[in-house]
């Protein structure tokens, strides 16, 4: 073998040796960067024990309970549950009194995705087109969603509602021929809804206006140059630009209609006759009227169903997005 050759090999002999010291010095690397990752995200689970401890304690504990109570006839009291199987639920199924409060939560559902949506975003369109969205209107708007239910409940009722001295008083003096909503089993639902309505679409609408606040506006100066009047703006540059917000709106309004509960029982307590029970109330005088507390979590069971169904329907509203 040649000289030549010897040191050819000699230098691929080094340089592979160096190859390998430099590889095993990046796997060492790597090594380490995983093992700090790992430490960190240990530390962070470390950290979020406390709030897992406590949402097992608070959220996961009563659920599994609420479920086994609800295939019982135990009555709240006693510390014997009998199982008794689907028979809460083949009684509930048979009662008409349930029904007319899943009709009246579909109902009330309706006119809160509706009503208070529009108003608020109407109100929010033209804060954003006329630059009236000062933190003081945001403020007015937001004042009854600040107030307690309780403090709203009885302004309504005694300030509007109450024939003697609110509102509907004063127009029967008047000579109107007007009764108390919420005295009435045809309006007394609507009348209810109606006050909720009024606490809530104000904090719909500063929502809609921080969203709206988010439109590019290069896209509103293009509208506006080519001529596009209000109506087309909103529909086709505020509208796109929202519709993640509204669509997480409306998830939350349904979740929340179907577990609407403090204004019908401040106000009516479902009545009158059944007027305004909605899956809630009857799942509470179920408890701590009749003390059927198996019949009361299996009514409750119901409503966390239904609002199963609008969290699936916003998950997969939230994946679609993300994939496009």
């Amino acid at each position: 073998m040649s000289i030549s050759e010897t040191g050819k090999i000699e230098r691929n002999a080094t340089k592979h040796a160096m190859g390998s010291v430099m590889g095993a010095g990046i796997l060492m690397k790597e090594g380490r960067v995983f093992k700090k990752r790992r430490m960190g995200t240990f530390a962070y689970h470390v950290l979020s024990l406390p709030a897992i401890i406590l949402s097992g304690g608070v959220v996961f504990i009563p659920a599994i309970q609420t479920i086994y109570s609800a295939f019982t006839n135990w009555n709240g009291i006693s510390s014997n549950k009998e199982w008794i199987g689907l028979t809460n639920f083949q009684e509930l199924f048979g009662d008409w009194i349930f029904w007319k409060a899943v009709i009246n939560n579909f109902k009330w559902t309706l006119m809160f995705v509706t009503i208070p949506v529009i108003i608020a975003m109407t109100a929010s369109v033209i804060m954003a087109s006329l630059h009236l969205g000062s933190k003081s209107f945001q403020i007015i708007y937001i004042i009854p969603y600040l107030l307690a239910p309780t403090t709203n409940a009885i302004i309504w009722l005694n300030m509007i509602f109450s024939p003697n001295a609110g509102l509907v008083g004063f127009l029967q003096k008047m000579g109107l021929n007007i009764t108390s909503p919420v005295g009435n089993m045809d309006t007394a639902l609507a009348g209810v809804a109606a006050v909720d309505m009024w606490h809530y679409w104000g904090f719909l609408a500063v929502i809609f206006l921080a969203a709206l606040r988010q439109t590019p506006q290069d896209q509103l100066e293009s509208a506006k140059i080519e001529g596009c009047n209000g109506w087309q703006t909103f529909r086709y540059i505020y509208l796109p630009s929202i519709a993640p917000t509204v669509r997480l709106m409306l998830i939350l309004i349904v979740i929340y209609s179907f577990c609407t509960y403090d204004y019908i029982y401040l106000m009516t307590s479902g009545g009158p006759a059944h007027a305004t029970e909605v899956l809630s109330t009857f799942s509470y005088s179920l408890a701590f009227s009749a003390f059927k507390f198996g019949k009361a979590a299996a009514v409750s069971l119901v409503m966390g169903a239904l609002g199963c169904v609008a969290a699936f329907f916003y998950t997969w509203f939230s994946r679609k997005e993300a994939l496009e």
